[in-house]
């Protein structure tokens, strides 16, 4: 079998749910950073991507009907150039990369296009159809931003709780205080700021204009560097009056996307550009639907195995921040040192587009190994309804340590 590399990575800005992406359909903004991952890499005829693999979350509106082949189509890549859409919720764009990176190593294809996206601000509100013709009384349209919709009552109501619940639940498991957590939160706008002023992302986020004369939205929305524990402690809990999480420990409801172009060693030349990361290992794991931000724990130990690594050896570490506490309790069970653990700021600060998470995770994590010059470091992210995924990258620049 050969091997699958990283060789691009790029994201637009990650918008505030009504915030400057509010105008920006989720297909134009899958289009984008298509056009933003291949602008990188110039010499790669287009023609040459053999399929894209995207992920969505949503699907229920402007993203329906394979927002992966509309955003191809929208992109103005060759209409020869096939697309499909993948939802694992939180986890679809790193699905869309593992998927990706199997096709690459059993031999099928040498080039695809991965990423995804979401646009949380304009995720419809759905009417269920009628059982039966002209229902007499009325009917509820249906947020499809964020959680679980239209339930089966066959399921249990312990699996159904809503994903801040299920975090409280958490926070009561493993006894993790809101102080901790709002200490996590703080830690994550002021790595994000601290990365934006010292240009790490100037390389990997695409400007957007979306009106085309108000001016570039050219960084993540969300990031407070002004944010103290002091400050996040005055917030009111948002989903127990005795809860521990709030707005200012949670990742936001988030507009955007990202793209990461993996090919096979013998892309190199076709792509005109050396690969970035080697995806050595991957993982996948799930457990009850409640517990769904612990499961990044044996995700990623999953993927060390099959990586043929272990914890000791990882210098860098991507952990999509759905929550603080979930993230405080993945940390804690892999007992690694957590200043190694989203260096450059997470979810919390820079926002959780749903589809366009893992990508964006995937892109930092090669860039972080880069800059760096470490070789091993993993992503993970936890997923709704009890799944997670991981992946192994070994950075395969020049490697100083």
């Amino acid at each position: 079998m050969t091997e699958s590399y990283v060789y691009a990575a790029a994201r637009t800005p990650f918008g505030r749910f009504s915030g400057s992406l509010a105008g920006v359909r989720p297909d134009d903004l899958a289009a984008i950073a298509m056009k933003g991952v291949l602008g990188k890499v110039p010499a790669l005829d287009p023609r040459g991507i053999e399929d894209v693999v995207w992920g969505n979350a949503n699907g229920a509106g402007e993203d329906n009907r394979n927002v992966g082949r509309m955003a191809v189509l929208l992109a103005g890549l060759p209409t020869s150039v096939p697309a499909t859409t993948v939802n694992r919720l939180c986890g679809s764009s790193l699905d869309a990369a593992i998927i990706a990176s199997r096709a690459i190593e059993s031999g099928d294809v040498d080039i695809v296009l991965t990423g995804g996206v979401e646009s949380m601000t304009r995720a419809p509100w759905v009417l269920p159809k009628p059982e039966r013709a002209h229902p007499a009384g009325d009917v509820t349209a249906v947020s499809t931003t964020l959680g679980w919709r239209l339930v089966n009552p066959r399921m249990p109501q312990e699996w159904t709780v809503s994903l801040g619940e299920a975090n409280e639940q958490l926070a009561d498991r493993f006894c993790i205080p809101r102080e901790r957590q709002d200490e996590f939160a703080v830690r994550s706008h002021l790595l994000a700021d601290t990365a934006w002023q010292e240009g790490f992302y100037e390389d990997l986020v695409i400007p957007i204009d979306p009106s085309g004369k108000s001016g570039a939205v050219t960084r993540d929305e969300g990031i407070r560097p002004e944010s103290t524990v002091e400050g996040l402690a005055t917030l009111r809990p948002a989903f127990r009056g005795d809860g521990a999480i709030t707005a200012g420990n949670a990742s936001p409801l988030s507009d955007g996307a990202s793209a990461v172009l993996l090919g096979s060693q013998a892309a190199a030349g076709l792509i005109g550009a050396d690969p970035l990361a080697r995806i050595a290992g991957r993982g996948v794991f799930a457990l009850d639907p409640q517990a769904f931000g612990f499961a990044p724990v044996e995700a990623a130990n999953r993927a060390l195995a099959s990586a043929g690594i272990t914890w000791a050896d990882v210098s860098a570490v991507e952990l999509n921040e759905a929550f603080a506490v979930q993230s405080l309790a993945c940390v804690d069970a892999w007992a690694i040192d957590p200043s190694i653990v989203n260096a450059k700021g997470g979810a919390i600060a820079l926002g959780h587009p749903l589809g366009a998470s893992g990508g964006r995770l995937l892109g930092t994590l090669a860039h972080r190994l880069r800059e760096s010059g470490q070789r091993w470091g993993v992503t993970a992210i936890c997923i709704g309804v009890g799944q997670a995924l991981a992946v192994v990258l070994e950075n395969v620049t020049e490697v100083t340590r």
